[in-house]
């Protein structure tokens, strides 16, 4: 009796199921109206891009979108499609991103100060870390607050809490996984940024989204295809799209990402299947040689040209869909859906500014510091310098500026996450000169009324050096400090090519900068440092130079410092410019140098790119020395060699075809031609040709024998730094030199 019972309810199952699909295909309802189509769209990272691909021949063929549903990569394309992006727009947002920055946790380098962008181009490992409590944002490789502020501005107007499928120019779903219980969580309503950015999160690659008493990941753990969702929301017709690859099998699986990979897409099969049978259009897009992260220019247009490509091959049955629809097959919806304003540039008017999970001080040093008594517009490159302030300077782990529409303009919230107790960076390098080295980083905030921080960095291999940084943040526009630094420096020194003698010295300096301004592309300093410098041992060769007697001693110095730098890349910069200029007066006494008139150091730089095609780069480059005074300490002489300024010391000039450090006269002025020319997307090759004048007295500079050099370098640009290889040549050490490196320099 049990057994018939259960053959029946089977048979009445499948009937109901055979009834639904069958009213989901056919062709128009019986009242004469067209039926509800929805747009399903998978999980799969970037090979999600080819979404947009799809979307565009769904445009094209005038399919009307009534429901879209989305998982991971899926609920971004999805969700910015539900608010107006059309397929173009969607096309034109994709490739217009810096995918490498975005989904990283680097700040905007747009609205950064020179300090902070040297930062960022020395160490390869940076994150704000919270001791001593429990880390709201902790369980990922990556924060994820440029993707959460990327989707802010893009989804402006959209912000606040609302019910997608009302308010909403097209009702949207998306899917998250709460790893407490491990059950689906599906968003119909509340902010559409934190949705998407709930739904993407990849475990153990971005830190979930803790909402109330869950803890989010990536949808496509439970369901990664959600056109259940779609039905759930009244859809007749289901439309869907999936990117995932074929299944690997054990020879496939040989790299450690091949089988994080096999792991994140065996999880991601539930409910798929089920979910393709109540599919009436299912498009699987090939997107084979590309995984969830091949966010590249050349992947991002090939993956989108594939899924265009895709839909294509369905054109057929899409057009047969749309008589099953209930429209004919020359309809256009009237509009598609409206092409979204400039959200990342339209100004809005601001009605009102409300601030959350701040302290009072902190509100009053934005209001102040941003003129919010006197802004009366606002827009996307502004929220996101007020959010990188409050990272960088009031060291919050994330930040977040959005718009609320409100009457005839907007209503600006300022809210700030989880103060930071540290933020710690680290740095490696290689070079054939002095082998492995590392720094790291640590900058300590302090909770005062006043932003201040302490940061301490330590560099390790053939040379040693200890900084310690005390920095306040007031209001105004200067960042006083002081510092102080050890270095432990083991310096070979050349003369004409030959090795003249290897220097090992302790050098003690402080410094106090009352005035130091720096914001974006500017830096100004005036202040007074103190230096010790003891030597340790020197080893002479036989032909050691005369270069003066070195002794241990005290030195103070009034300095003034301006540098601007807008190129658009700190190492292989295709636009832009940068200069340097300093003075320096050196004392032994405040006043004077061994009883004579101090010395005065000025040092200027000036760099200029210009791009010519899309790939080749002419950087011409002139810079110099000059030391005036009776008496000149060998350690604060010209120094001359290498690819950039101040490697190994302070006062270090390049020197095209020089590849170690050389003594050069007391003035020094030289000019310099780069051609870069890049290859392929991240091989770069140089070419440099350098010529110097030296002397002991300026009046005679042009009068003695002009040094030449050139090299030839290659570089390949890794996520750890350069990786490359020089050769040089140059008249004053008549022999070639060949240099190797990885990593950035510090």
């Amino acid at each position: 009796m049990r057994a018939r019972f259960l053959i029946l309810a089977a048979a009445m199952a499948f009937s109901l199921a055979a009834a639904a699909h069958q009213e989901g295909s056919g062709v128009a309802k019986a009242d004469g109206s067209r039926k509800k189509v929805a747009v399903v769209l998978s999980g799969g990272g970037a090979k999600g891009m080819a979404h947009i691909g799809v979307l565009k021949v769904l445009e094209r063929a005038g399919i009307p979108i009534d429901i879209v549903t989305g998982t991971s990569m899926g609920s971004i394309v999805g969700g910015l499609y539900s608010i107006g992006y059309n397929a173009n727009a969607l096309d034109s947002v994709a490739r217009a991103q810096d995918w490498g920055y975005v989904i990283s946790d680097k700040e905007n380098l747009r609205n950064q100060s020179l300090k902070d962008r040297l930062r960022q181009y020395t160490y390869i490992f940076t994150t704000g870390m919270v001791i001593g409590k429990r880390d709201v944002n902790a369980g990922g490789l990556i924060k994820g607050k440029n993707l959460a502020e990327l989707f802010q501005q893009l989804c402006t107007g959209y912000t606040d809490s609302l019910d997608f499928s009302k308010d909403l120019p097209i009702p949207f779903a998306c899917v998250a996984t709460d790893i407490i219980d491990n059950s689906e969580v599906d968003f119909h309503s509340g902010r559409l940024p934190q949705a998407m950015r709930s739904s993407m999160s990849i475990p153990g690659a971005f830190s979930p989204v803790r909402l109330g008493s869950m803890v989010l990941v990536d949808g496509g753990l439970k369901n990664n295809y959600p056109a259940d969702l779609a039905r759930e929301m009244g859809a007749d017709i289901i439309i869907g799209v999936t990117v995932q690859g074929a299944p690997k099998s054990a020879d496939d699986l040989s790299g450690t990402m091949s089988i994080i990979s096999q792991i994140v897409d065996v999880n991601c099969k539930n409910k798929v299947e089920d979910n393709l049978a109540i599919t009436d259009l299912h498009m699987q897009v090939d997107t084979k040689g590309y995984n969830s992260a091949s966010f590249s220019s050349a992947a991002i247009d090939t993956l989108i040209r594939r899924g265009e490509e895709e839909a294509m091959r369905h054109w057929d049955e899409i057009m047969a869909l749309k008589q099953r629809i209930g429209v004919d097959s020359t309809f256009r919806p009237a509009i598609l859906h409206p092409l979204r304003p400039k959200a990342m540039t339209e100004k809005y008017r601001v009605l009102s500014y409300s601030f959350e999970n701040m302290t009072p001080q902190t509100e009053m040093y934005l209001r102040q510091k941003f003129h919010f008594n006197k802004r009366d517009s606002i827009d996307a490159t502004t929220a996101s310098q007020i959010t990188t302030c409050m990272r960088t300077d009031l060291f919050y782990q994330n930040a977040e500026c959005r718009f609320v529409p409100q009457g005839d303009g907007v209503r600006v919230i300022v809210s700030a996450g989880q103060r930071k107790t540290i933020q710690l960076h680290v740095g490696m390098r290689y070079d054939s000169e002095e082998h492995a080295s590392l720094q790291g980083s640590v900058e300590i905030p302090f909770k005062t009324s006043m932003p201040m921080n302490a940061d301490l960095r330590v560099r390790l291999g053939k040379r040693i050096k200890v900084r310690g940084d005390w920095v306040f943040h007031p209001r105004s526009f200067t960042k006083p400090s002081v510092s102080y630094t050890f270095n432990r420096n083991d310096v070979d020194v050349y003369i004409n090519g030959d090795h003249d003698y290897s220097i090992l010295y302790h050098h003690h300096q402080a410094e106090l900068l009352p005035f130091d301004f720096d914001v974006r592309h500017f830096n100004i300093q005036m202040g007074l440092r103190w230096d010790y410098i003891r030597y340790i041992d020197k080893l002479m060769s036989d032909k050691t130079h005369d270069t003066g007697t070195l002794k241990n001693g005290h030195y103070f110095s009034y300095r003034a410092r301006i540098e601007f730098n807008s190129e658009d890349n700190w190492i292989f910069p295709t636009r832009g410019a940068r200069f340097h200029a300093g003075y320096a007066y050196l004392t032994d006494n405040f006043l004077h140098l061994e009883g004579e008139t101090g010395m005065s150091d000025v040092s200027a730089d000036w760099r200029m790119s210009f791009t010519i095609g899309k790939r080749f780069t002419l950087q011409p480059m002139i810079y110099g020395r000059l030391l005036f005074g009776n008496v000149i300490p060998p350690i604060f002489g010209n120094l001359v060699g290498g690819s950039s300024f101040g490697h190994y010391v302070e006062q270090q000039m390049p020197l095209a075809g020089v590849g170690y450090v050389e003594y050069v006269n007391r003035h020094f002025l030289a000019m310099q031609l780069q051609a870069q020319q890049r290859i392929a997307r991240n091989h770069y090759v140089l070419f440099r040709f350098a010529a110097a004048q030296q002397a002991d007295k300026l009046g005679n500079i042009f009068d003695t024998h002009t040094i030449l050099g050139g090299q030839i370098a290659y570089y390949y640009n890794t996520i750890f730094g350069p990786l490359g290889a020089t050769l040089g040549y140059s008249n004053r050490t008549r022999e070639p030199y060949f240099f190797v490196d990885l990593g950035y320099e510090f």
